[in-house]
């Protein structure tokens, strides 16, 4: 059994984009739009030689409201090569980091459509840094 994707709504998909491609770094692999179900499906992935796992991003061109929040979904994790460098992308970006990565391992951030994103330090934690390690949680993750 190999793992294929995990599928996420999203009500706003130039935000949805901004945030997994222009700021967490994911690339698009592909899009299907289907006019006649008014709906696309977007999928995304790192690149990585050998990383066949997918991101769906399913956005319904009719959706009035933003999805119902739930943390039953989970979250998202990624193996990142530099945590410290990527928060202080995406904190730059306007995203705020929830759970910092103050033991230079561990953090989490949240989509536009509240969908927690787990990011990990690939390899050893790096050596704890400010701002990072003394910067409390914000909100849920």
């Amino acid at each position: 059994m190999r793992f294929l994707h995990s599928m996420i709504r999203v009500y706003d998909l130039d935000a949805a984009l901004h945030f997994f491609c222009d700021l967490l770094g994911l690339q698009t692999l592909r899009r299907n739009d289907y006019p006649s179900g008014r709906f696309s499906l977007i999928f995304l992935g790192t690149g990585a030689e050998g990383d066949n796992a997918t991101v769906e991003l399913t956005w319904n061109w009719d959706q009035a409201e933003p999805y119902s929040q739930g943390r039953n979904f989970g979250h998202l994790a990624f193996a990142v090569p530099d945590i410290y460098a990527l928060c202080e992308r995406l904190q730059a970006g306007g995203v705020t980091i929830r759970r910092p990565p103050r033991d230079g391992r561990m953090a989490f951030v949240v989509s536009p459509d509240g969908i927690s994103v787990e990011l990990l330090q690939a390899g050893e934690a790096l050596a704890p840094a400010e701002p990072w390690a003394s910067m409390q949680n914000t909100g849920t993750w």
